[in-house]
């Protein structure tokens, strides 16, 4: 990579991480509310901000995957992660308002935070084994 390529990629692998982080700590943070019975984690400014956080973390990862030129279907640990994206947006919704009762909503939640840790494992060991991987 050209050094100007070189810092375009990390700062939008720098940035991509620290959305990863805002993301999962804004989920974290929320599912802890819905379970306390808050109303906050549903208000219209929370879930703007969570899809505004959501769609930078996805336009980041897109420009990643076209400037390093990776394929999902090629690279098995990037398809592994987004199989494993597609599960937890679910578990996600699932966990704050489509649970049917707080019971659901805490096993969601916990079954959410769990794939999402692993998915940062996948991420960090390029692996579809993630934390499992040798």
């Amino acid at each position: 990579m050209s050094p100007t390529l070189l810092d375009h990629y990390m700062t939008l692998r720098n940035s991509h991480i620290g959305l990863v982080s805002a993301s999962g700590a804004l989920f974290a943070a929320r599912g802890l509310g819905v379970l306390a019975g808050a109303t906050w984690p549903m208000a219209a400014w929370v879930r703007r901000l969570s899809v505004a956080i959501d769609v930078l973390l996805l336009a980041a990862g897109l420009t990643l995957w076209t400037m390093l030129g990776l394929n999902p279907a090629r690279e098995h640990w990037l398809g592994t992660k987004l199989v494993l994206l597609l599960l937890y947006i679910v578990l996600g919704s699932l966990a704050l308002k489509r649970g049917r009762t707080r019971r659901h909503k805490a096993l969601f939640f916990v079954l959410a935070l769990v794939l999402f840790g692993f998915m940062v494992t996948v991420a960090l060991k390029h692996s579809p084994a993630g934390l499992l991987a040798a």
